[in-house]
């Protein structure tokens, strides 16, 4: 099985899990695959065993969740060098994790799935938070939580900080909500992390990468209606209109919202009238 072919099946895989836990280390490099078709895995996956050996030999009988953070942030910031790319954030290889992987930089969705990732491989529990504008990871044990930000070396976060980080995205009037502190469910982090692709790609009018990205998500995400909707309008670009046609019925049958149903009957109706 090729690379590309091998992802597919992965990611095929996570399509029924719901809001689950799920292999969310390797369900995004098989996410890179798609830009990287020609390149192996098993490098990328040995090396997240690796990430996990280190982690596991420093954690040796730390109970504690700071004693643990602290461990996860010296392995992934100061043994194997991963950081935030403040210089160039907006660059594609940012939100591949085969590319993050090998630059040791990333994006904070990217760096926070490994740092959950290797968590996990502890069998410490590890989610990513519902905080706007930055992603953050929460790890805990019986006795503790601590919340870590991956993009800045892994460092705890305090309720100042977070204090901070929000009014930096949101004005100064905004307060900290009850819903910043609950866990993302890893299909939507796996979503987020392309949707940085999918974003970027537009803005530079590259549709048919643009369309890759979007049939990735489709794969293991194929319940999300806006999704059909995105990839209805993408392919409406490119003049695939049979497939945009497709699409878009698939977005009438899954959404909720009789708005939408009546909007997106229209527009279908608009294209078929084309068509003939």
């Amino acid at each position: 099985m090729d690379t590309k072919a091998q992802a597919r099946a992965i990611l095929a895989g996570l399509a029924g899990a719901g809001d689950s836990a799920v292999d969310i280390g390797g369900a995004a490099l098989a996410l890179a695959a798609f830009d990287r078709p020609r390149v192996g895995l098993e490098r990328y996956q040995a090396h997240l065993a690796e990430l996990g050996g280190s982690v596991d030999a420093l954690a040796q009988g730390t109970q504690e969740v700071q004693g643990r953070a602290a461990v996860l942030a010296m392995v992934m910031a100061e043994q194997f060098r991963y950081q935030g790319d403040e210089l160039t954030y907006d660059d594609l290889q940012n939100a591949n994790l085969m590319r993050v992987i090998d630059r040791r930089r990333g994006l904070p969705v990217a760096l926070g799935i490994l740092y959950i990732h290797v968590a996990r491989q502890q069998g410490w529990q590890a989610v990513g938070l519902n905080f706007p504008g930055h992603f953050l990871i929460r790890i805990e044990t019986g006795g503790g939580r601590a919340i870590l930000d991956p993009f800045s070396g892994g460092r705890m976060v305090s309720p100042a900080d977070l204090r901070r980080l929000l009014t930096a995205v949101a004005g100064d009037d905004a307060t900290l909500q009850p819903e910043h502190y609950e866990p993302v469910p890893d299909r939507a982090i796996l979503l987020r992390l392309q949707n940085n692709i999918v974003m970027r790609r537009l803005r530079q009018g590259e549709l048919e990468p643009a369309a890759r990205a979007l049939d990735s998500m489709l794969l293991f995400a194929p319940d999300r209606p806006a999704l059909w909707r995105e990839v209805a309008l993408v392919q409406a670009k490119l003049e695939n209109m049979k497939t945009a046609i497709a699409a878009l019925e698939r977005f009438v049958a899954l959404t909720p919202s009789p708005t939408e149903k009546h909007e997106a009957s229209a527009l279908l109706q608009s294209w078929k009238s084309h068509l003939n």
